[in-house]
């Protein structure tokens, strides 16, 4: 039987631990209580609430992601992705709950990680331009 890599068969349509962590945070994603933009539950407290190991949780989290529902900001965590939920196709198709496919959630991480930076840049040019003035009134 060929399975997807990485994965394998859920035995009598029981899911793995990693698919049940997922599941559970699309439903609270779904029903409002995770919105877009909220952080996700950290790996430990993951770990925590479904007694699995942080392998399980890495790879609950990598679906999330590759499903366009998480996005992963460095050194901050993951965060429920944001959507356009007015799309054409969910007005079309009201039965699709799912988000954007990855490609529109990884456009939208790059986006975030883009506006940190020039925010980012922003105090460092600040910093800088504080040390420069300081410089001419100091003396060694």
């Amino acid at each position: 039987m060929a399975t997807r890599r990485g994965r394998r068969p859920a035995v009598g349509g029981v899911q793995l631990t990693f698919e049940v962590i997922a599941e559970t945070l699309r439903e609270q994603i779904n029903s409002g209580r995770l919105k877009p933009g909220d952080a996700l539950p950290t790996q430990t407290a993951l770990m925590r609430e479904f007694g699995a190991s942080s392998l399980t949780v890495q790879k609950a989290m990598a679906l999330l992601k590759q499903d366009g529902w998480a996005v992963s900001r460095p050194g901050k965590g993951a965060f429920v992705a944001h959507h356009d939920l007015a799309d054409a196709d969910d007005l079309d198709h009201p039965e699709v709950t799912s988000p954007a496919g990855g490609t529109a959630a990884r456009v939208e991480a790059l986006e975030q990680a883009l506006a940190e930076a020039v925010e980012q840049l922003a105090e460092l040019r600040a910093r800088v331009a504080v040390l420069e003035a300081g410089n001419g009134e100091q003396s060694d």
